[in-house]
């Protein structure tokens, strides 16, 4: 997530020099609930702290309005295809 938000600080950076109007924030979605809620807890805790500067980014883009969390489902996560061995039906579905 922290890499995704990086890529879109860069693309925001390069449309807002070429005059192009963002008016809504970019999806970015994830199929682990815990993630999800320790990038919208903004209360660091002690057993997250070698996270904390990734989870500072993301809170960063969220609170700035850049980007909405949500979560999806690990069937329909296309990001699967590319990061972990799928099955055949899984495989050919997505």
């Amino acid at each position: 997530m922290k890499n995704a938000c990086l890529e879109l600080t860069w693309l925001y950076y390069i449309l807002r020099d070429l005059k192009v109007p963002i008016s809504m924030r970019t999806p970015l979605y994830c199929d682990n609930h815990t993630t999800l809620h320790i990038a919208t807890n903004f209360v660091c805790h002690e057993c997250t702290k070698h996270i904390e500067i990734d989870c500072d980014i993301v809170r960063e883009k969220l609170q700035a309005g850049m980007i909405s969390l949500s979560h999806v489902s690990s069937h329909c996560q296309l990001a699967g295809i590319f990061t972990k061995p799928l099955e055949k039906d899984q495989f050919v579905t997505l």
